[in-house]
């Protein structure tokens, strides 16, 4: 449901003083630089809650973004870029709340606004975003002081922040050239090699191109997730939201032909958690069975929740023991214990990895942390939209690189968020499916995109629809 119509678009390039505005000496002739920024939020509730790390939401903010960029010669060519700002995950906090939160982002929103608008410099979008993230990270310090924020922003929340900005410059450079954004991450567009942007002598001679198919997959398996306060069986229903959408599990499968299904565990109550895994594989076995489907999948997420790693050991060992089939059925376990991983560091992942692949998410924020994550027995990543399009590539690299698990979370994204986020699952060759929660809870938010992108939006078979994302830029707008 939709609470406010889309705000009057804000003139930001003139909010800070205007950056790098010195004459590039070299560089190629397609680079960009950014003449416009405008930005505005729409704001939604949703069908139903979901809970995060033991919080319940149930609403969304959109950053949307648009940009236009200038090439030397004085092409241009405008670029949209939306995301949701996701406070709950990306800025956790105890004592400032959900309001308090989002209205430091928001804050942020109009720093950063200023400083993209305000540079001047010309480059690839890459080059711009690994030039003005330390930027972002200085304004976040700045909001924090100046509002007296009891947190500081966090370097996560900053990312989903520019998110949106670093979207709409990427897509804005593939419509002024023409193609789709992922053809132009070789040598022929960027002027830097991978280890330019990460200091690692390994990446020398290697480009980004190498690293993502210049064309999406055709379609891609759906992760349906099933929150923890979501209804398994009609008997979990207190009130049905009677909107023509499936509630229960058995009817999600039938309606969406699932085959894979993302559990959200608590982390915090060993008998629930595994209950909840053991109930979960028992609903789909049974439905499963009924439509003669012999192969599903499932991912744990814990949201950081549990408090060591004794205890994903003990609940994995409970699960094995009582469900072998649905224990084969586990394909990958999303961030356990802490997202500080510096603060956490007994916490170590490497027996439970011999089991099945453990992915960092929310400590994944540079390469400096997808090092440590390694030292530390993760093998494998999550990369998602929101950290921005230039990050989301870079280390899927280094992911490819370390031979690492590769998966795409996408933060509920709707909308144009979605497109995004499923645009790199489909370009990404390691990634195997696409997460695509918003069809079930804020498919408000995606109403006008379905006719746009059918297959998308609206999964019938299981799988979506992604040899659509490979339009001009992003393939948003």
């Amino acid at each position: 449901m939709k609470l406010a119509s889309r705000r009057r678009f804000l003139q930001a390039a003139a909010a800070l003083p205007a950056l790098g505005c010195g004459v590039r000496k070299s560089g190629k002739p397609t680079d960009i630089r950014v003449e416009e920024v405008r930005f505005a939020y729409e704001d939604y509730l949703y069908r139903t809650p979901i809970k995060f790390g033991g919080t319940e939401l149930d609403r969304v903010t959109l950053l949307n973004v648009d940009c236009v960029v200038r090439t030397a010669a004085g092409k241009t060519a405008k670029g949209f870029g939306s995301m949701p700002l996701g406070n709950i995950w990306a800025y956790p906090s105890k004592t400032m709340g959900y309001d308090g939160t989002l209205g430091a982002m928001k804050a942020l929103a109009e720093k950063v606004a200023g400083i993209t608008g305000g540079y001047k410099e010309l480059g690839h979008p890459v080059d711009i975003n690994h030039a003005l993230e330390p930027e972002y990270l200085k304004a976040a310090a700045e909001v924090s002081r100046e509002r007296a924020l009891a947190e500081p922003i966090p370097k996560l929340a900053t990312l989903v922040v520019a998110s949106p900005f670093d979207a709409a410059i990427h897509d804005a450079f593939g419509k002024l050239h023409g193609v789709s954004a992922y053809h132009t991450y070789g040598p022929e567009f960027m002027s830097h090699d991978i280890a330019y942007y990460l200091g690692r002598p390994e990446f020398k001679g290697e480009y980004l191109g190498q690293y993502v198919t210049r064309e999406p997959k055709p379609w891609m398996p759906l992760y349906h997730l099933v929150g923890a306060v979501d209804p398994i069986t009609e008997a979990d229903i207190r009130k049905r939201v009677g909107d023509g959408l499936p509630e229960t599990l058995p009817e999600w499968i039938n309606y969406s032909g699932l085959t894979h299904i993302k559990i959200k565990l608590n982390g915090e109550d060993l008998k629930w958690d595994v209950g909840r895994v053991l109930a979960v594989d028992r609903v789909s076995a049974e439905t499963q069975k009924k439509r003669g489907v012999e192969q599903w999948y499932y991912s744990l997420d814990f949201n950081e929740k549990c408090p060591n790693v004794s205890y994903l050991l003990e609940m994995l060992k409970q699960v094995r023991a009582k469900t072998p089939a649905g224990f084969e059925r586990i394909q990958y376990i999303e961030q356990p214990t802490k997202r500080d991983l510096k603060a956490d560091r007994e916490n170590v992942m490497h027996e439970a990895a011999k089991l099945r692949p453990v992915v960092i998410d929310e400590s994944l924020t540079d390469l400096d942390s997808l090092l440590l994550a390694r030292e530390m027995g993760y093998t494998g990543a999550a990369l998602k939209a929101c950290k921005g399009q230039a990050q989301a590539l870079l280390m899927a690299a280094a992911a490819q690189k370390y031979k690492m698990f590769l998966c795409v979370q996408d933060l509920t994204c709707p909308g144009a968020s979605l497109i995004h986020s499923a645009g790199i699952a489909a370009h990404v060759p390691t990634v195997a499916a696409i997460e695509a929660n918003s069809r079930q809870y804020c498919p408000a938010a995606n109403a006008e995109w379905e006719p746009r992108f059918p297959g998308v939006f609206d999964v019938r078979n299981g799988r979506v629809n992604t040899s659509l994302l490979n339009g001009k830029g992003l393939s948003a707008v």
